[in-house]
């Protein structure tokens, strides 16, 4: 039987031009949700170049949310699901602390969360898929409908970073590495191979990439300016998530912020610390960005992260110390509020770095990693060093891993941990299976890459999209190489599933 494939889209072409080659390349029947803006939504409604067999787009069903929500279906739902409807509700950006725009009612909000679940519901009843194709869920509402295909028994491909840069993983859940795939060539590598090997595949290196091609060019961020005023602005009455967004707002709060992230940069440099020289031993625990999935959907209850270091920060031995130090992509949100980082630095045993200072030589002085679900935790053993972590990661089975089930072990775990040796036969062991199940995809690359060619550079996602300007792109050669690769990567991955299935 053909399979039939339905893929979660935003207004992203990586995973359009995904869906066209695996289409190309494999018998299936492909549908589509789609979340886009009114002004790409066109493209996806006219274009010929993908023959879906039937799509929704997921703003059209979401409208009408002023009726009393059906509280006694919302119970059934979370009953038949397993999941906790106000726990994705409270972390969703738009709904509560993160949206400057807009501030929704309770009722609202359970009315959003009702037609979401029938929608899915319906859709999935309908078309009884057997694959759900996406990438990271990043909002309530696609994590909502992957964990729905996940209880109704729909494989899932989730293609996303493997933790090395460059290199990718396709999963059923998000980080973590599903595959059985046993390694064909073992290599056992010293500690110091195993530091060079880390320094090739640096994922800080394409953070570094990120912050400077990620909405960094004057020209493109006047170019999309003049679009954004020039053209009409209709998300507003359409698509709950740009409630409130009126044009003199956007404009006010884009010219606050920009004084705003100078005078928090200028505290930034004027009172962290920029050097690591210490007598004091310490645990380093490296901040997540915010908004951020990995913090939202994947440790939900580990979402204040200051009340978080206050915590680490009862739980150390007398002795040691607890260094912070902030991710260099929250520029890109503005940094913090200076309250945030004045309450850090009046801890009396904790020291907030500055965030230019490489991670490799806060982790390789330090004593113990403490992160939320940071690469950091695993780059620690390569530096022969413990770590904690807070959220499910695919490095958690490292047995110099501890994941944390309760916060009220907290002491314990540090004093223990601070106790553990990295195994040099475990790391190799993670890393082999890791090489074996994962493969060199530039993915922050093919997103900087369609992001410049489409959306100015990241500055502005609500544009129109031609048919000619994606099948040039698409087509190609570096690009058609690249998408053809992917494909090849999923309809592999499909197979496994299926045979693992059977078997």
């Amino acid at each position: 039987m053909t399979d039939k494939i339905i893929f979660w889209s935003y207004a992203n072409i990586m995973y359009f031009g995904l869906a066209k080659y695996l289409h190309e390349l494999y018998d299936c029947e492909l549908f589509s949700i789609i979340d886009t803006t009114n002004k790409s939504k066109k493209f996806f409604q006219e274009q010929n170049i993908i023959k879906f067999k039937k799509f929704w787009f997921y703003h059209d069903h979401i409208l009408k949310f002023d009726k009393k929500p059906d509280l006694k279906y919302l119970s059934i739902f979370e009953e038949k699901y397993k999941i906790n409807l106000w726990l994705l509700a409270y972390n969703e950006r738009f709904f509560f602390d993160y949206n400057l725009f807009h501030k929704f009612t309770s009722e609202q909000i359970l009315s959003i969360l009702e037609n979401e679940c029938r929608l899915f519901e319906e859709i999935l009843d309908e078309i009884n898929p057997d694959f759900l194709i996406m990438a990271s869920p990043n909002h309530h509402f696609d994590y909502l409908f992957y964990h729905m295909c996940k209880i109704r028994g729909v494989k899932i491909l989730i293609q996303g970073p493997s933790r090395f840069g460059g290199r990718c993983i396709i999963s059923e859940k998000v980080d973590e590495i599903d595959s059985k795939k046993i390694p064909h060539i073992v290599s056992k590598k010293s500690f110091e191979e195993l530091e060079n090997y880390l320094k090739i595949y640096n994922i800080t290196d394409e953070g570094k990439k990120l912050r400077k091609n990620f909405a960094n060019s004057l020209t493109l961020y006047l170019k999309a300016g003049v679009n954004y005023l020039q053209t009409k602005n209709s998300n507003i009455k359409t698509h709950y998530t740009y409630f409130g967004r009126t044009k003199l707002k956007v404009i006010l709060i884009i010219l606050k912020y920009f004084f705003i992230e100078k005078y928090r940069k200028y505290f930034i440099d004027k009172h962290f610390v920029y050097d690591l020289n210490t007598k004091n031993p310490f645990v380093f625990f490296p901040l997540t960005t915010e908004p951020e999935s990995t913090l939202l959907l994947y440790a939900p209850f580990f979402t204040d992260q200051l009340d978080l270091i206050r915590k680490i920060a009862k739980s150390l031995p007398i002795e040691y110390k607890l260094f912070i130090k902030d991710h260099p992509l929250q520029n890109i949100r503005g940094w913090r509020t200076t309250s945030f980082y004045k309450e850090i630095m009046k801890l009396p045993n904790v020291v907030m770095l500055h965030h230019t200072i490489p991670v490799d030589e806060i982790i390789k002085k330090s004593s113990l990693v403490i992160t939320i679900a940071s690469t950091a935790g695993m780059e620690a053993a390569f530096y022969q060093k413990p770590s904690i972590v807070f959220a499910d990661v695919l490095y958690a089975s490292l047995p110099s891993v501890h994941k944390l089930e309760s916060i009220t072990e907290l002491p314990d775990v540090i004093r223990n941990s601070l106790q553990k040796k990295v195994n040099i036969d475990d790391l190799n062991k993670f890393l082999n299976y890791a090489d074996e199940n994962s493969f060199e995809f530039d993915l922050t690359e093919m997103d900087l890459n369609y992001m410049k060619q489409f959306f100015y550079g990241g500055y502005l996602t609500d544009v129109e999209i031609s048919e000619k300007h994606i099948k040039s792109f698409l087509e190609d050669p570096n690009n058609r190489e690249k998408f053809q690769l992917i494909a090849n990567e999923h309809i592999k991955k499909i197979k496994q599933l299926k045979q693992s299935t059977n078997n």
